[in-house]
C-alpha cells in the first residue's frame, strides 16, 4: 500500500533550489492549499433508477460531481474542500463517478482515461509539495467532465445494478468468476466478481485479476494498467468502494473484437496460451539469481528484432542459466524506453506505462506462477508494441545503451532548465544532455522534480500524468546502472519548459485561493 510518507516532500524553498520556483511559472501562492482545507459537508442525494448505487457516505458527493456542469465543478468541489470535503473523499468519488459513467468500451482507453488516470494524478499529488498537491486532482474532476459528456454523446452508458439472482454464495464465487473468465461470459463475470467482492479477500481478488489484466495483448497494455491503477487506488480510497470499481474491471477484461477469443487463435490471445506451459519450465528457485547486467543486454538484443515467443522463451532460459528476475526486469524496461526513443509518441508511450502495470502486478502478487508469468508476458508484449510501431510513422534506430551523453559535469539549475528547453523541441538533444547531467554524478531528483513540476503547469492529457507517474516511480526499478538511461529516455515524451502553460492551472490557482 502506498502511503503519503513513503514520498519525498519538500519546502517550497527546498523544491525551488532543486529545479525552478514553481512561483516562476504561476506567480507565489497566496498559501499552502492543504493546511486551509478540514471533512466534507453532504448535501442529501439519492442514485438515478436504474443506475447501481454507492454507500450512502459517497453517493451525493459522486452526483454532485455526475451533475455539476463542467464549468462550475471546480468552483463547487473548491467550496466543498473549504468547508471541509477530505482529499480522500474527493479521490473516491472521482474514481466510482468515472466507473458509473465511463464505459470501458470500445477499448479500455480513450474515453476511459479519466478512470485509467486517478491512480496517475494520485501518485503525481503525493509526490508533490504541499501547495501543488490539489493540482493534479482537480486537473483529473476536470478530465472527467470531458470523458462523461464523450460518453453521453457515444450512448449515454451507466453501469447498472447488479442481478442480485445471479451472485453466487462465498463458497462459489472464485469458481464462478474463472469460469466466465475462460468462457468470455460478461453476464456471470458481473454476477460473479460482485459476489467475490462482498466475500473474499482482497489479495485473493488482486492476484485473479492480475492474470486476467496480462491474458491479451488487446487495447494495447491498457487492460494490465487499469488492475494495476484500481487496486492502487482502491489501497487509498478503501476495499468497501471496490465492488463497483472490481465490476468495471472485469467488464473491461472482457472487451474484445469479433468472435468469442476462447473459440479461435487470436494473435492477441496466443502469447498467454504458449506461456502458461512455459512458465512451468522456470526452475523453481528462480528468484535467487544473478543480477547480471550482460544478462539484460541479451535479453534486450532479443527484444529488439524477435517475435513474442523468442523473446517469452529467452526471459525463460536467462532464469534457467542462473540470471535473476531482476536482470530480466532491467532487459524489458529498458527495452521499452529504447522503444520511446525510437517512436515518442502513443505507441512508445505505453511500452512504459504497461511495463509499470505489470511489474507492479509481479511485485504485488502472492502467487508464484503469476510472478512468472507477468515476466513472460511483458517480454512478449514488447515485439507486440514493436511491430505496431510502422503503421504508426518513422521509426528511429536508436540503442539506448549506445547513446553518448553530452554535457557533462554541469550541476546548475541553470543547466536542468535547459536540458528541459529541448524536451519536445529537439528530443536527441534532450535525452543525451540529460544522460551527460546524470552520468556526471548530479542529483537525479532535479530532474524528477523538474519534469512533475511540468507536468503540473503543461500537462493537458491523460498520458502526461499516465507516463510521467509511471517513469518517474520505475526510475527506483531498474538496477543502478541503468537509471541514467532510463530517465534520459522518458525526456523524449516529458513535457517542455519552452510549452504554453495550460490554462486549467491558472483557474484551479485561482478557486483554490479564492
Amino acid at each position: 500500500m502506498l502511503r503519503p510518507d513513503s514520498f519525498p516532500h519538500y519546502s517550497r524553498r527546498e523544491f525551488a533550489r532543486r529545479t525552478i520556483s514553481s512561483a516562476a511559472l504561476l506567480g507565489a501562492p497566496q498559501a499552502a492549499l492543504l493546511s486551509r482545507f478540514p471533512a466534507v459537508s453532504r448535501a442529501e442525494s439519492e442514485s438515478s433508477p436504474g443506475n447501481v448505487q454507492f454507500s450512502p457516505d459517497i453517493e451525493p458527493l459522486v452526483r454532485l460531481l455526475e451533475d455539476t456542469e463542467r464549468d462550475q465543478l471546480l468552483e463547487v468541489v473548491a467550496d466543498r474542500v473549504r468547508n471541509g470535503l477530505s482529499y480522500q473523499e474527493v479521490l473516491a468519488a472521482l474514481q466510482l463517478a468515472g466507473v458509473r459513467n465511463v464505459e470501458p468500451r470500445p477499448s479500455v482507453g480513450f474515453k476511459f482515461h479519466a478512470v485509467l488516470v486517478v491512480n496517475s494524478a494520485h501518485l503525481a499529488s503525493l509526490a508533490s509539495p504541499d501547495e501543488e498537491r490539489w493540482l493534479p486532482i482537480f486537473w483529473a474532476l476536470d478530465y472527467f467532465k470531458s470523458s462523461q459528456s464523450r460518453d453521453v454523446r457515444e450512448g449515454n452508458w451507466t453501469m447498472a445494478p447488479v442481478n442480485e439472482d445471479q451472485v453466487p454464495p462465498s463458497q462459489r464465487a472464485r469458481r464462478m468468476f474463472v469460469d466466465a473468465m475462460e468462457k468470455w461470459d460478461e453476464s456471470q463475470a458481473d454476477a460473479a466478481v460482485a459476489g467475490l467482492a462482498r466475500t473474499a479477500g482482497a489479495q485473493q481478488i488482486f492476484d485473479l485479476l492480475c492474470r486476467y489484466g496480462a491474458r491479451d495483448f488487446r487495447s494495447i497494455g491498457h487492460k494490465a494498467i487499469f488492475v494495476a491503477n484500481s487496486w492502487r487506488t482502491l489501497q487509498s480510497i478503501g476495499w468497501r468502494h471496490a465492488e463497483p470499481v472490481l465490476r468495471s474491471l472485469a467488464y473491461a477484461l472482457l472487451n474484445h473484437e469479433g468472435e468469442n477469443p476462447a473459440e479461435r487463435d487470436a494473435e492477441a490471445d496466443r502469447p498467454w496460451r504458449e506461456n502458461l506451459p512455459l512458465a512451468a519450465t522456470i526452475r523453481a528457485d528462480w528468484r535467487d539469481g544473478k543480477n547480471d547486467s550482460a544478462m539484460a543486454v541479451d535479453l534486450l538484443e532479443t527484444l529488439r528484432s524477435g517475435t513474442p515467443r523468442d523473446a517469452s522463451q529467452k526471459v525463460a532460459q536467462i532464469l534457467n542459466s542462473g540470471g535473476s528476475p531482476q536482470a530480466i526486469w532491467d532487459g524489458l524496461f529498458l527495452n521499452a524506453s529504447e522503444l520511446l526513443v525510437r517512436q515518442p509518441g502513443i505507441i512508445g508511450l505505453h511500452t512504459l506505462t504497461t511495463t509499470n502495470a505489470l511489474h507492479f502486478a509481479y511485485q504485488h502478487t502472492g502467487h508464484d506462477e503469476t510472478r512468472r508469468l507477468m515476466m513472460l508476458q511483458n517480454a512478449a508484449f514488447l515485439p507486440m508494441f514493436r511491430d505496431r510501431m510502422p503503421g504508426r510513422g518513422s521509426v528511429g534506430d536508436q540503442r539506448l545503451d549506445q547513446i553518448e551523453p553530452s554535457g557533462a559535469g554541469v550541476s546548475t539549475g541553470d543547466d536542468v532548465s535547459s536540458i528541459f528547453a529541448h524536451a519536445r523541441g529537439n528530443r536527441d538533444a534532450a535525452v543525451s544532455e540529460a544522460l551527460g547531467y546524470l552520468k556526471a554524478g548530479n542529483d537525479p531528483q532535479a530532474l524528477i522534480d523538474m519534469a512533475r513540476l511540468l507536468v503540473f503547469f503543461k500537462g493537458d492529457d491523460s498520458h502526461d500524468y499516465k507516463f510521467s507517474s509511471a517513469v518517474l516511480e520505475d526510475f527506483y526499478h531498474v538496477s543502478p546502472q541503468w537509471r541514467d538511461h532510463l530517465l534520459a529516455a522518458s525526456m523524449v515524451q516529458l513535457r517542455g519548459a519552452e510549452e504554453r502553460d495550460n490554462p486549467l492551472v491558472g483557474r484551479i490557482r485561482d478557486v483554490l485561493t479564492a
